[in-house]
């Protein structure tokens, strides 16, 4: 399975937060690294079908985005630092109802998403009652019950401890090893790297590293994200950030 972002351009008003982006995976982790303001969120809502590029195109398996936003939806699951769960409801109850958006979901399946991040014992829990980092695993088990094809996760370890932590880690290397396309959005550049299969690096809306993930040091992404404001991007970019 491949995700590819072609040429993608967005602007608020005078603003470009992402000016000519290109990337590709390829059944993996694909982690994004940059400093704010630099077009990642940007980036996860064009993927979503949440906005539509300015400019260029998205494809999973050479299926353009904007050929079926419906179908593109059903294929995908996102969760983000904040988990948008209803809090009257409970867990199982959240869960089936954002399920229910795409199809047809029991409680089976709910269970199933819950076990997958090890949070079984949550389903009959409000989620007003839950912790931050309760929260945040079940709104991974909410982006993982259709085992979507692609997952989109921004800054999912907000808020989690070392236990949940590393079973979200290990949720993201199985996705993998199932030929799924994961995009993780954070500011963790150790665990990102450790995870991923390749890292790109935004800075100022354009790609200031690409590179096979055991092709990029730690401090190489740091040095990207914050590289000489006369390389935002492309070969320059590359070679500010210390690319051979």
């Amino acid at each position: 399975m491949t995700l590819e972002g072609r040429g993608l351009a967005c602007a608020y008003g005078p603003t470009r937060a992402l000016d000519g982006v290109s990337f590709a995976v390829a059944d993996g982790v694909l982690s994004i690294f940059g400093p704010n303001g630099a077009g990642k969120s940007t980036l996860l809502r064009l993927l979503a079908g949440e906005r539509r590029p300015d400019a260029g195109d998205v494809f999973l398996d050479d299926v353009a985005l904007s050929a079926d936003r419906f179908g593109w939806r059903a294929r995908m699951g996102v969760a983000g630092h904040r988990s948008g769960l209803y809090s009257k409801l409970t867990v199982a109850q959240n869960l089936l109802f954002f399920a229910s958006l795409h199809g047809r979901a029991t409680p089976r399946d709910a269970r199933t998403a819950l076990a997958a991040v090890e949070a079984e014992a949550l389903a009959d829990r409000r989620a007003e009652a839950l912790s931050r980092g309760q929260r945040q695993l079940v709104a991974l088990a909410r982006a993982l019950m259709r085992d979507p094809e692609l997952l989109l996760l921004d800054e999912p370890f907000t808020g989690l401890d070392a236990t949940a932590s590393s079973v979200l880690e290990a949720a993201l290397r199985e996705r993998s090893r199932q030929g799924r396309v994961v995009v993780l959005v954070t500011h963790d550049v150790v665990r990102g790297t450790a995870l991923a299969d390749r890292v790109i690096v935004l800075r100022r809306g354009r790609v200031a590293l690409d590179r096979p993930a055991n092709q990029a040091r730690p401090d190489r992404i740091v040095a990207a994200m914050g590289g000489h404001e006369d390389a935002p991007g492309g070969a320059g970019g590359a070679k500010a950030a210390g690319r051979p």
